[in-house]
């Protein structure tokens, strides 16, 4: 198979969908691997890399997406790149189409398999090749939290942790997953005021087991939402519902209960956000204020920190890709279950139910068309 590995387009995208060492894995099974010059450059691996892996560079992402059978991207197609996808070739990326109608129609219409990231499973029902950005990102939400809390940021002036004599900063996380995990520990590391919520009991259950006194957990309704960010510092938005559109948690009315500079980070944004007011946000210009409350929005947060996410993604991504390329698309997904869950279009077609019903549009399994 050819394999194509483009350069990231999205604004401040630096990471990359394949790091040398997969692409040495790939071509010692017999695979080709075009690399877009400099696609590697951002997570601070150089060309000379991918050459010495076996990765053949080439000079166009036009020329990449034309020869290759299988794209191994990290983010979802924007803009320039939607021309370039063709019939019947194998998108292998995070996708998240239930928010974006636009990129659906066009994958619908240039009758492109794709194939994503975030909606594979495993034998435990979790999303094994969302998990390691999940962390990413739920880390860094509580590092980006704390810096535009401060003043010259545009935030109310809190430290997270406080100091003797002065009360730390609330922190609220709504959803108690991979995202909020990762949140409460920078939080409490941090030592905030931590409030997590979630409608699992048995998983609040676990974080009390885990995290203690440390934390106070609230089953999420919309009542215990209101009340548990009235005069929060920070809010983090780390709610999920595989493949479909995140569920609105906060309204624009709770906003104003919340302190004037105080923070929200809605890291749901690549699922539409959990919070009324979210918009997508780029780094390079990240924040916007609703009711005198900073919201930073960005829909792409680990491509800030691309060397450790680039290879936190591919130890995750590399086997399936792997299998894609070594038995075909059909043979592969007929012998997994769990990557058959990935596909989310196929010959025209929405193939994953929740995107289907979050756009109003038909839905066809997968089996049925094949």
């Amino acid at each position: 198979m050819i394999i194509g590995l483009p350069k990231e387009i999205k604004d401040n995208e630096y990471r990359v969908g394949l790091t040398p060492a997969g692409v040495k894995t790939l071509s010692d099974y017999g695979h080709t691997v075009l690399v877009e010059t400099k696609a590697g450059e951002g997570s601070g691996i150089n060309d000379d890399e991918y050459i010495a892996a076996n990765g053949r560079i080439v000079e166009t992402a036009d020329e990449v997406w034309q020869r290759a059978d299988m794209i191994v991207k990290v983010k979802e197609p924007v803009g320039p790149e939607y021309n370039r996808m063709r019939e019947g070739q194998l998108l292998y990326t995070y996708l998240h189409l239930a928010p974006d109608v636009k990129l659906t129609k066009v994958m619908l219409e240039r009758k492109v398999t794709g194939i994503a990231y975030e909606t594979i499973t495993n034998e435990e029902g979790h999303l094994p090749l969302l998990t390691p950005m999940s962390e990413v990102a739920g880390r860094m939400a509580v590092q980006v939290g704390a810096h535009y809390l401060q003043r010259p940021e545009g935030g109310r002036g809190v430290l997270m942790g406080g100091v003797p004599g002065v009360l730390p900063a609330k922190a609220v996380i709504i959803g108690g997953g991979v995202v909020g995990i990762n949140s409460i520990k920078m939080a409490v590391g941090l030592g905030a005021n931590v409030v997590v919520l979630d409608r699992n009991l048995d998983r609040l259950r676990y974080l009390d087991d885990i995290f203690g006194s440390r934390i106070k957990t609230l089953v999420s309704n919309p009542y215990t939402v209101k009340e548990a960010i009235e005069h929060a510092d920070l809010v983090i938005g780390a709610v999920l519902i595989p493949g479909a559109s995140a569920p609105m948690l906060v309204t624009r009315d709770m906003l104003k209960t919340m302190h004037k500079g105080a923070v929200i980070v809605d890291v749901a944004v690549d699922q539409g956000g959990c919070i009324e007011t979210t918009k997508p946000t780029t780094h390079s210009d990240p924040t916007f204020y609703v009711d005198d409350v900073l919201h930073y929005c960005v829909a792409n947060m680990p491509g800030a920190v691309p060397r450790t996410s680039t290879f936190a993604l591919t130890n995750a991504t590399l086997p399936l890709a792997i299998k894609l390329a070594n038995k075909g698309f059909k043979d592969a997904i007929a012998k997994d279950a769990h990557l058959k869950e990935g596909v989310n279009t196929y010959a025209g077609h929405i193939t994953y139910e929740a995107v289907a019903e979050s756009q109003g549009l038909p839905y066809k399994p997968i089996d049925e068309l094949l």
